[in-house]
């Protein structure tokens, strides 16, 4: 983990992610370290609180927090109480100086957006909200287990974009079991109504470890055919170009100036700090986990409880970093892949066939995926890990 070395210089973190874990429902589909906070278990928003700002400002001790983007996921939020939000925010300015932060993102359920709260995350310099919508279609809410109405989506736009918030990402999910492409379109009719700036839109993945992944092999449904989610994911890419959104990541569409630039620092592998149970931290090619454990994340203070702690090796790095860039449209600079794959470096010639398949092709002096190997990104990138 993190270490004070006498006579070395602290890293400089660029971005810095906040993990908020609580929720009221678990989501079939998600992977994300979330619990549910109820009554039952007492008030363990306000010691998570606590337990937050002491992290925070012990990673600030031990490096150069210049962050120039904020986000902060979950779990949910903006469940967390609109008083604790007001001290968690007057502790990150006591840490991190404000002119700094370019984008300062925080996701919410549709539920859960109240105008006195996005007062309070305005007054604190958030700047970009990401709802998670999904989908419009109460069945498919239902299969994923999804826990919003859909006219909570644009009940929320309205809010957020009346507290003076004008940066907003929706997230949509395709290739729900149930869904066919006239659903889909149907979903894509009421998001881009919304005229969102930003737009991630995911073909469901059965994650290990998760209540869809188990009905699934309970057969409890089908799962949709690769097929058509194929076709799914064309609609998308389609009918989000025709509407002013530039697709810059396999997933994520923009309009202009609008791109994520907080993903941006985790898909070019710059430095990041991760503080609350379950978030990630990268520097300089070390990477670790927070324990994905409220309870053991409250019992030990300042330094919370590692787990997955990995140094890369040089070539490992090289790899994931080649990986990260080609899921970006914008590709790989050539100067990149000279000074980083020498030609007897198996991985260079694992381009060049792929070149020579149409799955990747040059643009300018960038090496990127065509549209053909975007519908088979995971697999053509996982060749060059």
């Amino acid at each position: 983990m993190l270490q004070d070395t006498p006579g070395r210089a602290r890293p400089t973190i660029h971005a810095l992610y906040l993990h908020i874990p609580f929720c009221f429902h678990k989501c079939h589909y998600c992977d994300f370290y979330s619990i549910v906070d109820d009554s039952a278990s007492g008030d363990r928003q306000e010691v998570f609180t606590d337990r937050l700002i002491a992290e925070l400002r012990h990673r600030a001790g031990q490096v150069e927090l210049q962050p120039v983007t904020i986000f902060v996921g979950g779990g949910t939020p903006t469940l967390l109480r609109t008083a604790l939000w007001s001290r968690l925010l007057e502790t990150l300015w006591g840490v991190v100086d404000r002119r700094t932060v370019v984008e300062f993102t925080v996701e919410a359920n549709p539920e859960t957006v109240t105008p006195e709260l996005m007062d309070v995350l305005v007054q604190g310099g958030v700047n970009r909200v990401s709802l998670g919508a999904q989908s419009f279609q109460p069945a498919l809410l239902k299969t994923l287990e999804r826990w919003h109405e859909p006219a909570s989506v644009g009940r929320a736009v309205g809010v957020v974009r009346g507290a003076g918030i004008a940066n907003i990402n929706l997230d949509l999910i395709f290739a729900i079991p149930g869904e066919t492409t006239a659903l889909l379109n149907t979903d894509l009719d009421a998001l881009l109504a919304m005229s969102p700036d930003h737009v991630s839109c995911y073909g469901l993945t059965y994650e290990p470890n998760t209540a869809m992944t188990q009905r699934l092999k309970m057969r409890q449904f089908e799962p949709i055919a690769e097929e058509v989610e194929r076709d799914m994911y064309a609609v998308v890419m389609d009918r989000l170009a025709a509407a002013g959104f530039e697709q810059y990541e396999v997933s994520n569409f923009a309009r202009k100036n609008r791109r994520c630039q907080h993903n941006l620092a985790y898909w070019t592998n710059r430095n990041w700090i991760g503080v609350g149970p379950g978030a990630a931290s990268h520097i300089d090619g070390h990477r670790w986990k927070n324990q994905p454990h409220l309870g053991r994340y409250l019992a030990m203070a300042p330094e919370p409880p590692i787990v997955d702690e990995e140094h890369l090796p040089e070539a490992r790095r090289t790899g994931e970093e080649l990986m990260l860039r080609l899921r970006l449209r914008d590709g790989v600079e050539r100067a990149w892949l000279t000074a980083r794959l020498p030609e007897s470096d198996p991985r260079a010639a694992r381009l060049r066939e792929l070149t020579e398949m149409g799955m990747l092709e040059w643009s300018g002096d960038r090496l990127r995926l065509t549209r053909a190997g975007i519908f088979v990104a995971d697999s053509v990138i996982a060749e060059l890990l």
